[in-house]
């Protein structure tokens, strides 16, 4: 249960910590959009694809916001919630179980006849090239 609970503080915080690192790290960041980034690409291609402006409410707008001004108090809880349920269902996964041991040999009783006898194959008569001549 400690584990379970461990898990999902952890799950919490690496969900709601991990957001502005991301966002930082492709090219969002508090002072705008960083030159030759990942998210400077984006910012061109979404402009491109609307004729030179980049639409309010986009996917590249709304993560520069973010980027800048950080999430909303509601948005922090519900992205911690969800890292919580995360870390709480990753805590509680067991490991699987080891396969059962090999079974044993039957008794002689059960076994067909011939069934475990050797098979030995027949002497190999040499081939004319390994006869030794003498």
């Amino acid at each position: 249960m400690l584990k379970r609970v461990a898990a999902a503080a952890i799950g919490g915080v690496v969900a709601v910590g991990a957001v502005p690192l991301v966002l930082s790290a492709v090219g969002f960041t508090s002072a705008g959009i960083a030159a030759s980034s990942v998210a400077a690409k984006m910012m061109s291609a979404a402009a491109i694809a609307n004729g030179g402006g980049v639409t309010a409410g986009s996917l590249v707008a709304t993560l520069q916001s973010v980027g800048a001004a950080g999430l909303s108090t509601s948005s922090n809880i519900l992205l911690g919630s969800a890292g919580s349920a995360l870390g709480a269902w990753l805590g509680n996964s067991k490991k699987a179980t080891p396969s059962p041991p090999p079974a044993e040999p039957r008794a002689e009783k059960d076994q067909s006849p011939g069934e475990n006898e050797p098979q030995v194959e027949p002497p190999k008569t040499p081939l004319k090239s390994e006869k030794h001549e003498k």
